[in-house]
């Protein structure tokens, strides 16, 4: 890791303890680029060094103290002034004094409580980071760095299937049918549309997969859609009678967990969408809601137990000791 310049006095650079071994994840930034960062899941420890250089040897650095900081933090873009800190922790390395050479302090954050998912969307953002800071009295040296954190789900008891009949009077009546109303990253969607009555020109039908972006509060809530997936299921007239299978794989696509009332900050929500087209290019659709959770056979070997026991539950379904017997036997599949 490349050290970072802070001015003519000194340089810091912020090591994790098992860098070499701490697996990446991909995460896409504000500008909608993809970078790697160190992944984290809730409950493990942060511990690294923070290793202070300065640029000038012989000469002395005053400060009023060196410290580390563990920080998660929600951004709305519409009020960048505030920043909404939902962990915030500190460790003094060093107290005020003068370092008279390079000098490298450890640090851990034990058990660290992350209780949210790693985000960046259209109008919020959600990270983690550490900021090491040694502070002066006109301009602190300082140095931040990333991480991403990923919440892991244990497999939902309660996974009833979506059916509902919907139409128009006298011209239209479909049923239609998805297998779950929850669904991991990975997973599929597997359905059935059923054409009862057909008295108007179909000539196209699809389903899309919304992702609804919520942020804001009261009169000042911002409402941002964005189609993730397009997904043709018949292109033709339909008959009476006739059936449509659905297959939809959602491991092609980048989606996040369902997010529902992050820190009251904001929410991210998914939606299968049924599109259906007349020959007049009428469109008629249907909406209804899903949730996607991360499964936990992301979980490593190398992974600490209590990090497993911290795992986010799936709507409080589950107990810690059963998602460590599915982490031990993923594990061992």
């Amino acid at each position: 890791m490349s050290f970072f310049s802070f001015g003519q006095s000194a340089e810091i650079d912020v090591i994790l303890s098992d860098s070499e071994s701490r697996k990446k994840a991909e995460h896409k930034t504000e500008d909608g680029k993809k970078d790697k960062y160190f992944l984290f899941y809730d409950g493990e420890t942060v511990a690294g060094k923070v290793s202070v250089t300065l640029k000038n040897p012989g000469k002395r650095l005053e400060h009023q103290g060196i410290k580390i900081e563990f920080v998660g933090q929600i951004e709305l873009y519409y009020d960048r002034g505030n920043h909404h800190e939902f962990v915030s922790l500190v460790k003094d390395l060093a107290r005020p004094g003068e370092l008279t050479q390079s000098q490298t302090f450890d640090f851990e954050f034990t058990h660290v409580e992350k209780p949210y998912e790693s985000y960046t969307g259209q109008n919020v953002k959600l990270r983690y980071f550490l900021r090491a800071t040694v502070s002066r009295r006109l301009n602190d040296i300082s140095k931040e760095m990333d991480i991403v954190v990923h919440t892991l789900s244990t497999y939902p008891e309660l996974n009833s299937s979506i059916k509902m009949e919907v139409g128009i009077e006298d011209c239209l009546h479909i049923e239609f049918e998805y297998n779950k109303s929850k669904y991991h990253l990975k997973d599929v969607i597997v359905g059935k549309i059923y054409f009862l009555l057909v008295r108007i020109k179909i000539k196209h039908m699809e389903i899309d997969i919304i992702k609804r972006e919520t942020t804001g509060t009261g009169p000042s809530v911002y409402h941002e859609n964005d189609t993730i997936a397009k997904y043709e299921i018949m292109d033709g007239a339909p008959v009476r009678g006739e059936s449509i299978p659905i297959r939809l794989f959602l491991a092609g696509y980048e989606m996040t967990p369902t997010m529902r009332d992050i820190n009251k900050k904001f929410s991210v929500r998914y939606y299968l969408n049924l599109v259906l087209i007349d020959e007049e290019e009428r469109r008629y659709f249907k909406q209804q809601e899903i949730t996607l959770w991360r499964k936990g056979d992301v979980v490593r070997k190398s992974m600490s137990a209590q990090a497993t026991i911290g795992a986010q539950r799936f709507e409080g379904s589950a107990s810690s000791e059963s998602a460590l017997e599915q982490a031990a036997r993923e594990d061992s599949g």
